[in-house]
């Protein structure tokens, strides 16, 4: 069998069937590598109450609560509220794109890998997935039924329409209340001075942002050499191109994208890392741990 570490290649992972098993792989095997914990105390200290949320156990719903009040209400527990995290998944149709894998099955499996990695440190975690509008939300819990429904909603999503990134993320900005860290997965294929503004909102908010910004090297490199025709995945519009007359072009203004991004992100103090479908998991896990490190 080959070591653990090799689960952190995105080819190899592919390979695999079990979304649950990938994410315990790559976590596992990435914190064998680890010369530190990532570990911090918790407890069971009642903190508060919240209202009832598909995903929740029945069983924890408080039932003199509800006798008072009509509604449906559960105890959260320090351990619960150690930290919220809320991952942002991007299942536009151009996140489809990829030759060995797409955008969107390698951004599947490192949603999945952050979402097992936040359940073994104890940490509430939710998710959302959107194009045109959120397809499903799903708020933070660290409980185990909480992550299957996680790893059931991203096994199901599937790359289809536009984007709408900046009006998504202004959407989650007004349904996510309480102060967490908020992790963007997605190739930002929308305006970026919108998505931006959209971010910006969540700082206001206080909430600790992370984007990882998924892309492939060809839209990079745009290493194609003969006339083809290009399909937009979004729209699905038609366009012949010779690409040896625009591909000096082409990149620049690629270059150029890339680095408004983080260029302004920065200036936001906004984490931004770029993450190509070659690029092994443990970069992720990584950066995800110093920003949890850095969380009061």
């Amino acid at each position: 069998m080959q070591h653990r570490k090799s689960y952190l290649d995105p080819e190899v992972l592919a390979r695999l069937s079990r979304l649950d098993l990938k994410a315990k792989l790559v976590v596992e095997g990435f914190m064998s590598g680890l010369h530190m914990s990532p570990y911090k105390g918790f407890s069971q200290e009642f903190v508060d109450y919240r209202q009832y949320m598909p995903g929740d156990e029945p069983k924890r719903i408080d039932w003199k609560a509800y006798s008072r009040t009509d509604r449906f209400y559960i105890k959260e527990y320090q351990e619960e509220t150690n930290l919220r995290a809320y991952l942002v998944l991007d299942t536009s149709g151009s996140m489809a794109y990829g030759k060995k894998i797409s955008k969107l099955e390698y951004a599947k499996y490192l949603t999945a890998s952050l979402a097992y990695l936040f359940v073994r440190q104890k940490d509430s975690v939710g998710i959302a997935t959107f194009d045109t509008r959120i397809r499903t939300l799903i708020p933070p819990s660290a409980k185990q039924t909480n992550f299957k429904h996680i790893l059931q909603t991203i096994e199901h999503a599937q790359p289809h329409g536009e984007t709408a990134l900046s009006n998504i993320m202004l959407q989650l900005a007004q349904k996510i209340k309480r102060r967490g860290l908020v992790i963007l997965i997605s190739d930002l294929l929308d305006d970026p001075l919108q998505v931006i503004r959209a971010l910006r909102s969540f700082k206001y908010r206080k909430h600790e942002i992370l984007v990882f910004h998924i892309l492939d090297k060809d839209e990079e490199t745009f290493p194609f050499t003969v006339p083809a025709v290009f399909r937009d995945l979004e729209d699905n519009t038609e366009v012949t191109i010779e690409p040896r007359l625009i591909r000096d072009s082409y990149r620049k203004r690629f270059q150029q994208l890339i680095a408004s991004y983080h260029r302004s992100l920065l200036e936001a103090h906004i984490d931004h890392e770029i993450m190509y479908t070659v690029t092994p998991y443990d970069r992720a896990l990584f950066r995800c741990l110093q920003k949890r490190s850095k969380l009061p």
